[in-house]
């Protein structure tokens, strides 16, 4: 639900000095800047994507896990779709994505907002009464010992019943 809060407040935002800025610049100068960011943000969504793709795959090859470029990859091609969507304040983010520096103080300030929203959140851990308990607080009647279930090897034959 915030997060549905926060993109209306920011779309509502970004509308509302868009009509403001447009009509203080005109109508001709705020259509060319609303297209030419838009043009820009499609380019970029286009070349990033194969260009991340292919760095993705060749650092895969090596065996390594290309958590960077796939995060600076999404991170490009965010700032190209907000490029794309109309408005100042959503072109204004998007270049911040687009510049290494913001983009990497933008990265840590995500990171930093998802390890606090991450250690607030509420997990079911078991029944009905523990709905809602955060993981620091232990069940009071939690047992210790293994879980019952099926394990299904990959190698195993399917088990018709």
């Amino acid at each position: 639900m915030p997060i549905l809060l926060f993109i209306s407040l920011f779309t509502l935002l970004d509308f509302v000095l868009l009509f403001s800025l447009g009509s203080q610049i005109g109508l001709l100068a705020t259509l060319i800047l609303v297209l030419s960011t838009g043009f820009i943000g499609l380019h970029l969504i286009r070349k990033e994507g194969v260009s991340t793709f292919a760095r993705a795959r060749q650092r895969m090859q090596m065996g390594e896990i290309p958590s960077q470029e796939l995060l600076t990859g999404a991170a490009l091609i965010f700032g190209g779709a907000l490029l794309l969507a109309p408005g100042f304040l959503s072109d204004a983010l998007g270049i911040a994505c687009l510049i290494p520096n913001a983009r990497q103080l933008l990265m840590k300030a995500l990171t930093w907002v998802g390890l606090k929203s991450a250690s607030h959140r509420h997990t079911y851990q078991r029944g009905a009464e523990d709905w809602g308990r955060s993981n620091e607080q232990p069940s009071s009647h939690r047992e210790e010992g293994p879980i019952e279930g099926e394990f299904i090897s990959g190698d195993d034959e399917p088990r018709r019943r």
